[in-house]
């Protein structure tokens, strides 16, 4: 047994789409969150800006002693996955391999969908990972910079008709492909889900990785031993969503936490905290 928290961080607010499944299967975790929104989006920056990034959030990790780290941030994954695995001594779970398996196990036609930032797609890394998974699928990919924006802006946004108009403009080619998958490869995405569900139709499956990464939280911790005393697998709803949970933010707090309580489905609470992210070294 490990009693100590499990770390989740994003560019933002999208990596909370992630911690939510966590807390399903794992509600007496102990998870500490932050979520870079002073510097967001990471998807419009170079890798190296983003390599940086994503050392300095995990020096802060490093700094809080957690015993697994979750990169709930598809284009941190992409730039910056191996480095911080190969130099941390303690598990580290990524977004795009469980969302990427997931796809090529629910695929029928071997036609594949994936939209993510821009540096996420430039990256390659979802056709990569898809076609070494299987090489027989078609991938098809978009990046749609605006997503991250208006997701961050919050739920009056998330059904907004200008919402709806971005997305048919980044999608409208991709449904003629013939998909009948599509990967969310940003963890803000889902907070649009209703939109990209009503612009490519009720035939094409849509995948989020947080459910596919909280399993693969749950099944890296059982596997080492490292789950917290009296953890147990958690309903599937009904779970008080921030018991236990400590929140950073790199912003405003103010508006951090309704945003938070608006994905989560319960208040914050008083456990958030302004994070000074620049203090950190950028280096591992």
């Amino acid at each position: 047994m490990d009693n100590r928290p499990i770390g989740v961080f994003d560019s933002g607010l999208g990596g909370l789409t992630v911690l939510k499944e966590i807390r399903k299967i794992l509600p007496d975790e102990h998870i500490v969150y932050f979520g870079d929104c002073g510097r967001a989006p990471y998807g419009v920056k170079s890798p190296e800006t983003i390599r940086r990034f994503t050392f300095q959030n995990t020096r802060f990790f490093l700094e809080t002693g957690v015993k697994l780290l979750v990169i709930a941030c598809n284009t941190s994954s992409a730039h910056a996955f191996k480095p911080i695995a190969d130099a941390l001594d303690f598990p580290v779970v990524e977004v795009i391999r469980p969302g990427s398996a997931t796809a090529a196990r629910s695929t029928k036609n071997k036609k594949v969908g994936v939209i993510g930032t821009e540096a996420t797609i430039a990256s390659r890394v979802y056709e990569n990972v898809i076609r070494e998974i299987d090489p027989s699928i078609e991938v098809y990919v978009r990046a749609c910079p605006l997503f991250v924006p208006l997701a961050e802006e919050g739920p009056r946004w998330w059904n907004h008709e200008a919402a709806r108009i971005i997305t048919e403009e980044y999608l409208g080619g991709l449904c003629e492909t013939g998909i009948d998958c599509l990967v969310l490869g940003c963890t803000h995405y889902p907070l649009l889900s209703g939109i990209i569900r009503g612009v490519i139709g009720g035939d094409i499956q849509m995948i989020s990785s947080a459910q596919a990464v909280a399993a693969e939280v749950y099944a890296t911790l059982d596997k080492l031993g490292m789950r917290r005393a009296g953890t147990q697998p958690g309903p599937e709803s009904g779970v008080p969503a921030c018991r236990d949970i400590t929140f950073y933010t790199s912003d405003s707090i103010e508006k951090f936490k309704p945003l938070c309580g608006a994905i989560l489905g319960e208040p914050a609470g008083a456990r958030v905290f302004k994070l000074d992210i620049e203090k950190y070294e950028s280096r591992l």
